[in-house]
């Protein structure tokens, strides 16, 4: 972890093309906590999401500013590893100690139990309008909008071109058996084929990627839970042949996406689906130098591929007598002027949600050769469906059990699970 605070000039050049996000998207109560933030309406709670070793760092001397320039109040920051905030999240909702904003992936269950404040009334209007339509869409619940957009991810498919040219792969993969086939020669040539992360941390992330290019996902056309349509089940009966044949890393289902990450970056895994903050959280940190590319997802048939986008929020939950909500609205819109935003969007190497603070980091354009691929298919990327209260169970059940699948247990049956949590929790 850095002490020292980052400057937003120090690391514009983190994520170029936050301008050409920009155009690109322009087009496109029942319960309440009994805790509150402070008895004197000025001093509320903060639970992050921790990205990397820098999060506490940036969220540590933004606040030390905000209690600068504004005298009397106080923000007391909990930083959470992502592998515990579930659990956390959970514990402060059934404990009635919520938070009085957490950043988190999902909110929807929140605003179908009353618990958390509309967006209009916790920001500003101009941050509500700098909001880019996409994100803003994604964050509304019945046509409302709860969810504050945070950041942004899209995945594509990364791969380590020395290993490629060890052994005598000359392009990356399209199909699902040129991955196979590929995976094959890697570790003939000694190196982990493909990097398959299946374990509790984003697992959901993982699948999706791949059934969505064959044809799969969570819902059918009319938007009904459709876990276990055929073509997930076919989805994870490549993937379990994949594992039999030790084509992957030992043990998916109990590796998570940060461990794949660092294999790749330490040169030891020939290709994985990855994240565009890879580079700056996972690969400059271990080997600046290494040569890698970065492609296209490889869908079954070769002819459609499609893009996972990702996107958390902020939620700010309501208290009992109503007494935080001033001093959220403060902390909220000091966060979002756009310096404040854009310097967390590239401290961390994310996308940017605001139009504002991409116009920051579009100033430098050093690092476009890489942000633009992801700029460009986010644009049309497809979404877990956040918007749906189910979805917070099924995430779960999803990153509990769908690892199983490729473990030995029938992919069928564990999607048959989850398909009951889903239509459990409509």
């Amino acid at each position: 972890m850095r002490a020292e605070r980052y400057s937003v000039k120090r690391h514009l050049a983190g994520l170029a093309g936050g301008l050409a996000l920009a155009l690109a998207l322009t087009g496109c109560g029942k319960g309440s906590s009994s805790d509150s933030g402070g008895s004197d309406g000025r001093t509320i709670k903060f639970v992050a999401a921790k990205y990397d070793d820098d999060t506490q760092a940036y969220w540590t001397a933004l606040i030390k500013d905000f209690e600068a320039a504004n005298p009397g109040y106080k923000v007391n920051l909990e930083v959470v590893d992502w592998e515990q905030m579930d659990s956390k999240v959970k514990t402060y909702v059934q404990t009635k100690q919520v938070p009085d904003i957490l950043n988190y992936n999902k909110f929807s269950d929140f605003a179908r139990d009353g618990l958390v404040h509309k967006a209009q009334d916790v920001v500003s209007p101009k941050v509500l309008t700098d909001f880019l339509p996409l994100f803003r869409q994604k964050a509304q619940y019945k046509g409302a909008q709860y969810g504050l957009p945070f950041i942004s991810s899209a995945r594509l498919f990364f791969y380590n071109k020395d290993i490629f040219a060890k052994a005598g792969i000359t392009r990356p993969p399209s199909t699902w058996a040129e991955v196979e086939a590929d995976a094959k020669k890697i570790k003939q040539a000694g190196y982990i084929g493909l990097g398959l992360p299946l374990g509790a941390e984003e697992a959901q992330a993982e699948f999706q990627i791949w059934a969505m290019n064959n044809g799969g996902g969570w819902t059918d056309a009319s938007g009904q839970w459709a876990v276990d349509q055929q073509a997930n089940v076919d989805t994870l009966t490549y993937l379990r042949k994949l594992t039999k044949d030790k084509l992957t890393q030992p043990n998916p289902e109990a590796t998570n996406r940060k461990d794949v990450f660092n294999q790749f970056a330490q040169g030891k895994i020939g290709m994985l689906n990855g994240a565009v903050f890879m580079r700056k959280g996972f690969i400059d940190p271990v080997d600046p130098k290494l040569n890698y590319g970065v492609a296209a997802l490889p869908s079954k048939d070769g002819s459609t591929h499609k893009t996972l986008g990702v996107q958390d929020y902020l939620v700010a939950f309501k208290k009992g007598d109503g007494s935080n909500k001033a001093a959220v609205k403060k902390f909220l819109d000091f966060f979002y002027q756009k310096d404040n935003a854009a310097e967390f969007v590239s401290t961390e190497g994310f996308l940017s949600v605001t139009r504002s603070a991409g116009d920051v980091l579009s100033s430098d354009s050093r690092n476009a050769a890489y942000y633009k691929p992801f700029v460009d298919a986010l644009s049309s990327a497809e979404f877990a469906p956040t918007d749906d209260p189910a979805w917070a169970a099924v995430d779960g059940a999803v990153k509990q059990r769908i690892g199983t699948a490729v473990a030995g247990g029938d992919p069928a049956k564990v999607l048959g699970e989850i398909q009951k949590t889903a239509q459990k929790g409509d």
